[in-house]
């Protein structure tokens, strides 16, 4: 029997893709147009301009608010590779870094890779979210990094500025990087920079991924204090720049955003409320929470005593909705929960509200 990817991938334009949180909700025709305006120039002969194509970057800083005088900004084929990068350059064998758990596990592999060690706070509890106290308690003289997942992956939990400020006076109090992943912001109802209260030692991991629907594009950014980005750049194998066709997408996506982001969460948030409803009508499934600031959230199975990776099975090869078991986020709660994400079309999250009750009580037996 093939993997649920290699099945998912065979059969792509059957599958409603809850999986992975890309965005498939129409953004705007410009886009498409920068597109097929860089394909019929050929500008693929060359390579980009390295560090990025002219207006990209300062696309970036606008849309965060950030000034160019005091950071830098690197372009990178996703925002993994950012956050590959600085874990790279800025981590050595015995330093910690404190995340979350559940968490996106993947930068967890990144700093394993540095040697370093990670230390995973449970936020499978209320407030489904790291809290200020377990912080301090975790900090020690070999902590060298907070990450910070804002709203969080899987959850959809996000933090108030209070608390963003608390964390980042955490990290000024014992000289810690602050990493802000702001893949989800666009999602939240509001969202605060660590860059207000710490802009010192913050880094940004940006992604075009989820908000502009760009997962296969694979771009991203880095930004940091420019005395840091020098510490980082050796570390940056992309000399030659990212794909000149993904920049001219991303360059289209910033400038017509205002034309179809309400749109994007719009429909992201009807969705999640279908789900929702859904949810409510399955004895033992519950949303940890909800409404999610993202444009996923997490749906705990655990009372049903059913496995999550045979519910993320039987949904894709029965019915060809692709969600995802909750042990690719944590070791120790994957086991109660599955994720799913809703940033779909309408009538694609209409057939998992379909399916999903039937798989439950299918496995159930």
């Amino acid at each position: 029997m093939p993997s649920n990817f290699e099945y998912a991938h065979e059969h792509r334009n059957e599958i409603v893709w809850m999986s992975q949180n890309t965005n498939t909700i129409p953004t705007s025709p410009e886009i498409e147009k920068a597109i097929l305006e860089s394909v019929k120039s050929k500008e693929y002969n060359l390579y980009p301009y390295a560090p990025g194509i002219f207006g990209l970057q300062e696309a970036i800083f606008k849309d965060l608010g950030i000034s160019q005088d005091e950071f830098d900004c690197l372009i990178t084929p996703g925002g993994i590779e950012g956050l590959y990068i600085l874990n790279r350059a800025l981590l050595k064998e015995g330093d910690n870094v404190i995340a979350s758990d559940p968490s996106f596990m993947p930068i967890h592999h990144q700093v394993r890779l540095s040697n370093a060690k990670v230390k995973e706070l449970p936020v499978y509890q209320e407030p489904w979210r790291l809290t200020e106290e377990q912080v301090k308690e975790a900090v020690d003289d070999k902590t060298r990094m907070f990450l910070l997942i804002d709203p969080l992956n899987p959850l959809g939990t996000p933090y108030t500025k209070d608390e963003v400020k608390a964390f980042c006076e955490i990290c000024k109090d014992h000289d810690l990087y602050m990493i802000d992943d702001i893949t989800y912001r666009d999602f939240a109802d509001s969202h605060t920079l660590t860059t207000e209260f710490y802009p010192e030692k913050t880094l940004i991991a940006y992604s075009f991924s989820k908000n502009c629907g760009f997962a296969g594009m694979r771009i991203g950014a880095l930004l940091a204090p420019k005395d840091i980005m020098k510490e980082l750049k050796p570390f940056n194998t992309n000399v030659l720049s990212v794909n000149i066709i993904a920049q001219r997408a991303a360059l289209a996506a910033l400038q017509t955003k205002e034309q179809w982001i309400d749109r994007v969460v719009g429909i992201s948030r009807k969705n999640q409320k279908a789900i929702k409803k859904c949810v409510e009508g399955i004895e033992g499934a519950f949303l940890p929470v909800y409404p999610s600031h993202t444009n996923m959230f997490v749906i705990d199975i655990s009372e049903t005593k059913i496995d999550p990776d045979e519910v993320e099975r039987k949904l894709l090869f029965d019915h060809h909705v692709f969600v995802r078991g909750g042990n690719y986020l944590s070791k120790r709660f994957g086991s109660r929960f599955v994720r799913t994400s809703f940033s779909i079309p309408e009538e694609q999250c209409a057939r998992f509200c379909g399916a999903f009750p039937k798989v439950i009580e299918e496995l159930r037996k």
